[in-house]
């Protein structure tokens, strides 16, 4: 098998997790949950669940040394290997990825047209993007090509030419431009306020901020920037050494995820509370409200726009090419077909589905492609990104802390753990982690079905 290297297979699995879900999705979660809470809380939990769960997903690729599918049916001790159909969930990325490329489209939009020609009032910039997103079929298909067709090179190269080469390049070059930027942002006024609203913690609004529904995001926050649940841990973990230091592997993992995140909040809010932004301005933070942010810096904010779009759609592209590779892997095992086949054929899929989401957007078809009052874009991403994403992490932690007998674990963790370490991961495996997924995957289907957040459809919510 054509492996990763160690550093390599360390920074593929760090550009599955850093894209969206911690430059866009992080900085906007924490400012609309009250900023310092929020992140304490998610450090908390990224740093203990997070990291156990991710050592689960990377045991049963490590040491099945196969796709998903396959995987699971080596390390399933049963005769009959009901198990292996738990590697299907592999088909959230190809799901994710088709409104992924599109949502990654959008900021190469803003790259090569926005970032040259800011917008200087919110009016204008809100004009902008619904209009790139109702409106400009073109362009929202052109970026789906873009994003479909660098991913689909990559993974055609293969892991060592393709994968790895790509995330040793992009990923340091990703950390150096956001700590420039975030150098910059510290010798603006606003930066002290910015990192008491990310990083301050202050025990009375605490407990007034640390609602049940903040507990919830938290907690979807990790197993979101985790990439956990569809077989991107497992796909790259049966690629790497089969004596990888997984403990030390995923700490590096959650410890960079943590820091870039926490970069890109301290970068954004210091503009928003610079210029007077809102801080809860939700997912329409990066397309909306920043570049207004960065117009009032004049030329000088053309370029730390572009440079952060840049870092942003090299953040993007690691992700996308992770949510490819699962089902590549998987085609190319079990079909016997080569690489290059398989890849083309995946992203063929993937296009025609993106393609009717785009239709769904900002075309006549849009009435034909709405299902009650949910979007094909809605139904597609809560499926994939929730249902299946998060049944995938539960179906992953049974089965290690269920299923593969305790022996077997401990013999596999030998080599990183001490027994007591051991105990604890075991403990976390067995009985926290299905209890958080089971509290996720509830929550998610009662806010997607009922409207509101579990919480406040439950009972009137008090803070924890």
């Amino acid at each position: 098998m054509n492996n990763f290297s160690k550093i390599g297979f360390m920074l593929a699995a760090l550009g599955s997790s850093v894209g969206l879900g911690h430059i866009w999705r992080f900085p906007y979660i924490a400012g609309t949950n009250g900023g310092g809470s929020f992140v304490l809380l998610y450090l908390f939990l990224a740093l203990g669940i997070g990291i156990a769960m991710l050592i689960g997903e990377m045991l049963i690729g490590n040491k099945g040394r196969a796709n998903a599918f396959k995987s699971y049916e080596k390390l399933d001790p049963s005769p009959r290997k009901r198990w292996r159909f738990a590697g299907l969930t592999l088909i959230g990325g190809p799901i994710i990825l088709s409104f992924y490329a599109i949502v990654l489209g959008w900021v190469f939009y803003y790259l090569f047209f926005v970032s040259f020609s800011l917008p200087t009032d919110m009016e204008v910039s809100k004009a902008n993007f619904d209009t790139l997103y109702s409106q400009n079929f073109i362009a929202q298909t052109m970026g789906l090509m873009l994003v479909l067709g660098i991913s689909g090179w990559v993974i055609a190269r293969g892991v060592k030419k393709g994968i790895e080469l790509l995330n040793l390049i992009l990923t340091p070059m990703l950390f150096l431009i956001f700590l420039g930027l975030l150098i910059y942002a510290m010798s603006m006024d606003s930066f002290p306020k910015a990192l008491h609203f990310m990083l301050g913690f202050e025990w009375e609004q605490a407990k007034k901020a640390l609602t049940l529904s903040i507990f919830i995001d938290s907690l979807g926050q990790v197993f979101f920037s985790l990439s956990l649940g569809i077989g991107i841990i497992i796909t790259y973990a049966a690629s790497s050494d089969s004596q990888q230091n997984l403990f030390k592997s995923a700490l590096f993992i959650v410890l960079s995820g943590i820091v870039i995140a926490i970069m890109a909040g301290l970068m954004i809010f210091t503009f928003v509370y610079e210029y007077g932004g809102e801080v809860d301005g939700g997912a329409g933070l990066i397309f909306k409200t920043l570049p207004v942010m960065f117009a009032h810096l004049g030329f000088l904010g053309n370029i730390i726009a572009f440079l952060f779009l840049i870092a942003f759609s090299f953040a993007g592209i690691t992700s996308a090419i992770s949510l490819l590779e699962p089902s590549v892997m998987y085609i190319v095992e079990y079909y016997k077909i080569s690489r290059f086949r398989a890849t083309w054929s995946v992203v063929g899929v993937i296009f025609i589905l993106g393609l009717m989401i785009v239709c769904s957007l900002c075309t006549p078809l849009a009435s034909y492609l709405t299902f009650g009052n949910k979007s094909l874009m809605d139904i597609v991403e809560f499926l994939s990104a929730n249902i299946i994403m998060t049944l995938g992490g539960l179906l992953a932690v049974i089965f290690v802390g269920w299923v593969i007998p305790k022996t077997t674990l401990y013999e596999f963790t030998s080599h990183f753990f001490s027994s007591y370490a051991f105990k604890i991961w075991y403990i976390l495996m067995r009985y926290v982690a299905p209890f958080i997924t089971i509290v996720i995957l509830i929550a998610v289907s009662v806010k997607f079905f009922v409207g509101q957040d579990i919480a406040s459809y439950l009972f009137q919510e008090e803070a924890l």
